[in-house]
C-alpha cells in the first residue's frame, strides 16, 4: 500500500483518497487541507476546484493549476500549526508548508489557509503567505562576556 502523500503515514486508500473521491467528507479544516495537498501531489484538480468555496473561485485557473501540480516534484506536508477547524467549529485556520521542487530548485510554500463550513461541508477560502523572519543579529560588545560560555570577556576569546 502507498502512504499517503499528507503525512499522516497511513495507507492513501485509508487516509486523503476517502476524501478526494467523495466516499468520505473531510470532518476537520486540517483533514481538508492535507486531502488538497494530496490532491495536488496526484494532480485531482477537480477536487482542488470543488474544495475551494463556491464564492472564492473566481479566478481559478484550472488548466495552470494542473500544470504546475504535474509538473512540480512534491516533497512534503508539514502543518504547523490550527485554530479551530474542527467538528463544531464554522471557521478554522491550517498554517503548513508545503515542501516541493520546481525546475530542480527546492521551494518552501508557507501559509495560513483560511476554511470554512458551509451545509456541514469544510472549503478552502483563502491563504495568507507567511514570511520568513529575518534572523536577528545581535552586536556583542567588546567588553561583553563571550558568548561561548568561556567565562571570558568577548575581546579575550572569540572576539580576537
Amino acid at each position: 500500500m502507498t502512504q499517503c502523500p499528507c503525512g499522516s503515514e497511513t495507507p492513501y486508500s485509508e487516509c486523503c483518497e476517502q476524501i478526494i473521491s467523495g466516499t468520505k467528507p473531510a470532518l476537520t479544516a486540517e483533514q481538508l487541507m492535507r486531502a488538497r495537498y494530496s490532491a495536488y501531489v496526484f494532480a485531482q484538480m477537480d477536487f482542488i476546484f470543488e474544495s475551494t468555496h463556491p464564492e472564492y473561485r473566481q479566478n481559478y485557473d484550472h488548466a495552470g493549476t494542473k500544470e504546475w501540480a504535474e509538473t512540480a516534484e512534491w516533497q512534503g506536508l508539514e502543518i504547523i500549526s490550527t485554530h479551530k477547524g474542527g467538528t463544531d467549529d464554522s471557521t478554522g485556520e491550517v498554517e503548513f508548508i508545503a515542501r516541493f521542487a520546481e525546475k530542480g530548485t527546492n521551494r518552501e510554500h508557507q501559509e495560513a489557509g483560511q476554511f470554512k463550513r458551509k451545509d456541514d461541508r469544510w472549503y478552502f477560502t483563502e491563504g495568507r503567505m507567511i514570511r520568513k523572519k529575518p534572523l536577528a543579529v545581535v552586536k556583542i560588545g567588546r567588553n561583553d562576556s563571550c558568548t561561548c560560555g568561556s567565562g571570558l570577556k568577548y575581546k579575550k576569546c572569540c572576539g580576537k
